[in-house]
C-alpha cells in the first residue's frame, strides 16, 4: 500500500495496479494491440488498466484458439467497464471474424446503457467508416431486443439475463456484466450453449459479490472463476482485479466508529481501488459515498473487497479505545453477583456472562458461550446456576429459548423471584445502560487476551436498528456472534436494576 504525503498527492501517482493479475501460459501470439488501435481510430481511447486486461485476454494459442476462454474482470463501478466492453465487442465484430456477440447484464438497463454507449461511438462525427460497416436498418432500438448488425452478417446483440436462463446466449464472444449477480443454473444453461463453439470466449465483468448478492444466491460462480484463477487451478482463465489489501492500515479510518472523516489514507484507499481515480472518479462524490455508505458498503462497492477480505473488519458499536479503557486485569474482592444468559434469535446459540455489583461500580465477565442442541445446553446451564442461585440476587433470562431454561430452573428449585425475563423495553435499556457505563467509566471487564470470545465479539457488533434512542444488536461478519454481547449488557442491567440481597456476598472471580 503506497502510503500518501504532502509531497505525494494521488494525482502523481498514475494508475493504481491491479490487486490481481493472471494470465493464462502457452500464448504464442497476443491481439490486444489490433483491439487499442482499432478503438483509438474509433475514438475510444483505452487506459492502461485496459489495456492490461486486453494483454490477459486476447492471447492466442498455436491453432489460434484463445488461450482464456474466460476472462474476469473485478473492479470498483464507474472505471470505465463499459468502455472496455465496447471496444472487446467491436474488434470481435471487425477484426476476429466472430459472427456473434452477445452482451448481457442482470437488468435490461444496463444492458441497454452499453448499447447507447456503442451507438454513440457508431455515429460520433469521424467515424463515418464505422456506419459504413453497419448493415441499412441494422440499428435495433426496441426495448429487450437492442441489437447492432454489421454488413458482413455478425452482430452484437444486448440481453438481459432475469428469467432467461442461457437461452440466446449461444455466441462467439459472450460479455456477461454486472456478473457478481449471475446465478449458478443460468451459468450452466450458458456454458452448455457455448460448449458446441469453435472458439468461444466468456468475459465476467463485475463487482465483489455483497451479502445481499450472497444470500440471494448470486455471487458464487464470480467467486469460484476468481478463486480457480488466482489458485492457479485454471488454465484458461484470466483475472484483473482491482482492490485495497485486507492488512491496509488505512482501512482504520474507514471502519471507525462514530463520524468518519475523509483523509489523505481513505482516498488512498480510494486510488488503490479505481485504477480511474485520477481521470474519471469524481472524489467529491466518493466522499458522499463514504459519509453516507456503512463501513463495509463502501469497502466492497468503492475499494473493491471481497467478503472474505473484509473478515475480522466488521463495524463495531464500541470503539477499541472506550472498551480497552475498561478492561482490568484484577476482580473486585466482593460484590453481589448476577447472572444473566441470551439467546439467539433462533436459539441455537446462547452466551452466560456474570457481573459482580462492587462500591466502585460493577465487574462483567463471560462465563462461557454454547453451540448446538438447545435442550443439552439449557440442561447443563440450568444444573450450574441451580447451584448458586443462593447467592445470587438475578438470574436474567434474554431471548425467546429463555423461556425453556427459566422451566428448567424452576425444576431445580430455584424461585420465581431469582428469575427474570427481559423484556424487549429491557433489552434497549441493558444496551444504553452498559454504553454510558462504559463512557462513565463505571463498568469494567477482564482484560483481553488472544482469541478472547467476548472481545472478538465485540470488535465485530454494530447496531442495525436505531429509532427514538433504541438499538439492536447484530455481527458485522458472517460469522460474527452477538450474543456474547448482548449477555454482558444483560448481566450489567441484572445487576444495577435488581433490588434484591442474597443472604452472602460473592467472593472471587464472578464465575466461581
Amino acid at each position: 500500500m503506497i502510503r500518501l504525503t504532502r509531497s505525494q498527492p494521488v494525482e502523481l501517482l498514475g494508475e493504481a495496479p491491479p490487486r490481481a493479475l493472471v494470465e493464462p501460459k502457452g500464448s504464442r501470439a497476443n491481439s490486444w494491440e489490433d483491439v487499442a488501435d482499432l478503438s483509438a481510430r474509433a475514438g475510444i481511447v483505452l487506459d492502461g488498466w485496459q489495456e492490461l486486461i486486453l494483454q490477459a485476454a486476447m492471447g492466442e494459442r498455436s491453432d489460434a484458439t484463445w488461450s482464456a476462454k474466460r476472462v474476469g474482470v473485478s473492479v470498483p463501478r464507474q472505471n470505465g467497464k463499459s468502455q472496455l466492453l465496447v471496444a472487446r465487442a467491436l474488434a470481435g465484430v471487425l477484426l476476429f471474424g466472430e459472427r456473434k456477440i452477445v452482451v448481457s447484464a442482470h437488468q435490461q438497463d444496463t444492458a441497454r446503457e452499453t448499447f447507447s454507449k456503442l451507438v454513440e461511438i457508431l455515429e460520433a462525427d469521424g467515424n463515418g467508416w464505422l456506419m459504413d460497416r453497419v448493415k441499412p436498418n441494422g440499428i435495433m432500438n426496441a426495448i429487450n431486443r437492442e441489437a447492432v448488425k454489421f454488413r458482413n452478417g455478425a452482430s452484437i446483440q444486448f440481453k438481459a439475463r432475469s428469467g432467461s436462463g442461457g437461452r440466446g446466449f449461444s455466441s462467439d464472444c459472450l460479455m456477461l456484466d454486472e456478473a457478481q449477480r449471475l446465478k449458478r443454473p443460468a451459468w450452466v444453461s450458458i456454458n452448455s450453449t457455448m460448449s458446441a463453439m469453435p472458439n468461444p470466449q466468456v468475459w465476467l465483468l463485475g463487482t465483489p459479490p455483497t451479502r445481499e448478492d450472497t444470500e440471494a444466491q448470486m455471487g458464487e460462480v464470480f467467486e469460484s472463476v476468481r478463486e480457480a484463477a488466482i489458485a492457479g487451478t485454471s488454465t484458461a482463465t484470466a483475472w484483473a482485479e482491482w482492490g485495497v489489501e485486507k492488512d491496509a492500515p488505512e482501512l482504520a479510518d474507514v471502519f471507525k466508529s462514530g463520524p468518519r472523516e475523509w483523509t489523505s489514507g481513505v482516498e488512498a484507499l480510494c486510488w488503490a481501488g479505481n485504477p480511474a481515480w485520477t481521470t474519471r472518479i469524481n472524489a467529491e462524490v466518493v466522499q458522499g459515498e463514504f459519509e453516507s455508505y456503512t463501513p463495509e458498503e463502501f469497502a466492497q462497492d468503492r475499494l473493491g473487497m471481497w467478503l472474505k477480505d473484509l473478515g475480522a473488519a466488521g463495524t463495531r458499536r464500541w470503539s477499541a479505545e472506550l472498551w480497552n479503557n475498561t478492561a482490568v486485569e484484577s476482580v473486585p474482592e466482593t460484590g453481589i453477583r448476577s447472572f444473566a444468559v441470551a439467546f439467539s434469535l433462533d436459539g441455537s446459540r446462547l452466551a452466560l456472562c456474570g457481573a459482580l455489583k462492587h462500591t466502585d461500580g460493577v465487574h462483567v465477565e463471560l462465563i462461557d458461550t454454547f453451540t448446538g442442541s438447545t435442550e443439552a445446553g439449557v440442561a447443563a446451564l440450568a444444573d450450574w446456576l441451580a447451584e448458586r442461585w443462593q447467592d445470587t440476587a438475578t438470574i436474567a433470562l434474554l431471548g425467546g429459548a429463555g423461556a425453556a431454561l427459566k422451566q428448567a430452573l424452576r425444576d431445580r428449585g430455584v424461585p420465581e423471584r431469582v428469575i427474570r425475563s427481559m423484556t424487549t423495553p429491557d433489552y434497549f435499556a441493558a444496551n444504553a445502560m452498559t454504553e454510558d457505563a462504559l463512557k462513565a467509566p463505571a463498568i469494567s471487564h477482564p482484560e483481553g487476551r488472544e482469541g478472547d470470545v467476548l472481545d472478538a465479539a465485540v470488535s465485530v457488533c454494530d447496531i442495525p436498528l436505531a429509532e427514538r434512542g433504541t438499538w439492536r444488536w447484530k455481527p458485522t461478519v458472517p460469522d460474527g456472534d452477538e450474543t456474547p454481547v448482548e449477555a454482558f449488557c444483560a448481566a450489567y442491567w441484572a445487576a444495577r436494576t435488581s433490588t434484591r440481597r442474597p443472604g452472602r456476598k460473592a467472593k472471587g472471580r464472578v464465575m466461581s
